[in-house]
């Protein structure tokens, strides 16, 4: 029997919070905080609109050896440990694949991103490839991948190797657990223990550009907008006081 490990949630309400934030928020205060990229290069949205976060559910692939891995798309599906970083899918999650950015392996198809999906799922975030993407982008779950292709998961060049471990997806690192903020804009690691903080000071960011954005639409001045400037501050905060958020 295959066993693989489950990881620990973050509150339900924090990941909800940083969805609120957004990517890019989310990247320039971590930037501030001395985590210096935490994007995830090479996987864009192809389900435009969608904005998500949630903790990290990983799966790690490795290049192929025939003699290591069943050839067939069906053989002991049981020992395809694809299978597996979804058994353990709860409300929320999203499944980071380190898939080596390799463009001839569907990673995940429409069946078992129903499955997924059916289980609460968040996203799927996809240093690689999806099969049957047409139907997927249907299903009401955050996708980012690098393409699409006919071909199943081990058809190739690669095969899963191991779940909920540390993984490089996009030259980036993930440890499962982590909260992947993900938008049109691509998608986020956010490191558990830095979530609060980044949260704070994210809501922060997010409230002056509002009001920010609000002066420029007027036609207000982009060097006392945007940034906030000290001579915007007192305006700023009167503002806040007036949408009762003081």
């Amino acid at each position: 029997m295959v066993e693989t490990p489950d990881i620990v949630r973050p509150p339900a309400e924090l990941s909800a919070a940083l969805a609120a934030i957004g990517s890019a928020t989310a990247s320039a205060e971590l930037s501030r905080m001395g985590i210096r990229s935490a994007f995830i290069r090479g996987p864009v949205s192809v389900t435009p609109g969608v904005r998500v976060a949630g903790p990290a559910l990983t799966l790690q692939f490795l290049p192929k050896r025939e003699d290591r891995y069943p050839v067939d798309e069906y053989e002991e599906p049981e020992k395809q440990l694809h299978r597996h970083v979804m058994y353990h899918a709860q409300a929320g999650d999203m499944i980071v694949v380190d898939a080596r950015g390799n463009m001839s392996s569907g990673v995940f198809g429409e069946m078992m991103l129903t499955y997924f999906k059916g289980r609460g799922g968040a996203g799927v975030v996809v240093d690689g490839c999806l099969r049957d993407i047409g139907e997927a982008k249907k299903l009401g779950l955050g996708l980012w991948v690098r393409g699409a292709t006919p071909n199943f998961h081990a058809q190739t060049d690669i095969v899963p190797a191991a779940v909920n471990v540390p993984v490089a997806c996009g030259g980036t690192l993930v440890e499962p657990g982590d909260i992947v903020v993900a938008d049109d804009d691509g998608a986020v690691v956010v490191p558990v223990k830095l979530a609060p903080a980044l949260l704070a000071v994210a809501q922060e960011h997010a409230e002056w550009e509002e009001f920010s954005r609000i002066r420029l639409a007027e036609g207000g001045d982009l060097r006392r907008y945007y940034p906030l400037s000290d001579e915007a501050r007192p305006e700023y905060e009167r503002w806040r006081a007036e949408q009762g958020r003081a």
